[in-house]
Parts: structure tokens; C-alpha cells; sequence
């Protein structure tokens, strides 16, 4: 087999043969010794590259996670409300639906600090600036959040899996549906459950 020096190998393209490889073949196997076996380079060689295959899987995360953020950018750019979600949502739906590896590595759990400074920032600021337009304060807009990113993943990762494929009515529809039903759930969001508690309990008797 060939040196990596030989077949001009980086750190930057070993990653995204990583990303390509991921979407071809599944996340989890995108590993050191597979790209090695398509570069015809011994996996050895790799490691002046990637320490490891964690350390492969989490840059092929960061390069998805900027590809997903640049992306999302773009599209909720001088949108609000339901416009902006709608954008939002389809820019990973679509990104799911083109790049199933990267999307995957993209929810990769990543550590503390490597988060931090990673585009994971940028999705959950972008996120709470299209749930500003909602008039949501904490904790509800964390909670919203969290839900989004919920439904989001969730069902991109059964119509992936092909979950969808054979029962109507279309995904697409159901896809409409369901974000027209999250414009109307964060337009409505319960401003007050502490109010809701107290009145499950009901008023308290004078003097206690």
C-alpha cells in the first residue's frame, strides 16, 4: 500500500472522504481503517491525521454541523415567524434527506468544550431567534426548543429509515402538517403553568 504523503492526503480531505463515506455507507462505519482501505494507504498512516476513530467521527461532526449551520443561515435570512420556521425545518429535512451520514454525525455527542466551540452554538442561537418572533420567555423557550428539536430529528430519522415509504397519505404532507401545527402550538404555548398548577389545587383557605 501507498503512503499517505503519496495519494496527498490531510487532514481536511481524509474528513470529508469521512463525510462522504458516512453517507454512503452509515455513520458508524466511517472508520480510520475503511477510508484507508478506499485511499489504498496502509490505516497506520492515517493516524498523523485522526488519533483515532472518535477523533474521526467528531471532525466529521464539526464539518456537518457548519455545513448545517451555514445552510440554515442562509435560508431563515430576513424571515420571521412561520417563515422562518418553515425554512429552518426544511434546510434539515432536506440536509437529512441528501446527507444521511452527516446528519447523523451531526447529533454525535460531543464533548463539553469541543461543543462549545463548535457550530452546535450557532444552530441553538438561530433556533431561539426564530422562537423570539413567538414571544416565548424562559424556560419556555428552552422547552421549545427541545421540541423542535425533537420533532425535527425524530421524523427525518424514521423517513431516512424509510418509516414513511409505504402508507399515505405522502411525507410531504404529513411534513406540511405538522409544521403548520407547530406554528400553532408556539402561537398558543401556556405562558403561565404555574397558574395552571394553582388552579389544580384551588385557592387556599384565608390564613394559611
Amino acid at each position: 500500500m501507498a503512503a499517505a504523503g503519496r495519494v496527498g492526503l490531510t487532514t481536511e480531505r481524509l474528513v470529508r472522504a469521512g463525510a462522504e463515506l458516512a453517507d454512503e455507507v452509515g455513520f458508524e462505519q466511517a472508520t480510520p481503517a475503511e477510508l484507508a482501505r478506499r485511499f489504498g494507504v496502509k490505516t497506520a498512516s492515517l493516524y498523523s491525521h485522526v488519533k483515532n476513530v472518535h477523533d474521526l467521527k467528531t471532525r466529521i461532526a464539526l464539518l456537518a454541523l457548519e455545513e448545517l449551520a451555514d445552510q440554515v443561515s442562509t435560508a431563515v435570512a430576513g424571515r420571521a415567524g412561520k417563515d422562518a420556521l418553515t425554512a429552518f425545518a426544511n434546510v434539515y429535512r432536506d440536509y437529512a434527506l441528501a446527507h444521511p451520514g452527516r446528519f447523523a454525525a451531526a447529533q454525535f455527542r460531543l464533548d463539553p468544550q469541543t461543543a462549545a466551540a463548535s457550530a452546535g452554538v450557532r444552530h441553538a442561537q438561530m433556533t431561539r431567534a426564530i422562537l423570539r418572533g413567538y414571544n416565548l420567555a424562559e424556560p419556555h423557550q428552552t422547552h421549545a426548543v427541545r421540541l423542535l428539536g425533537s420533532v425535527f430529528s425524530g421524523y427525518v430519522g424514521l423517513e431516512t429509515a424509510g418509516g414513511f415509504s409505504h402508507s399515505a397519505p405522502d411525507s410531504q404532507e404529513s411534513w406540511t402538517e405538522i409544521l403548520n401545527a407547530l406554528d400553532a402550538l408556539l402561537r398558543a404555548w401556556p405562558a403561565h403553568p404555574a397558574g395552571m398548577q394553582s388552579a389544580v389545587h384551588g385557592p387556599q383557605a384565608p390564613g394559611r
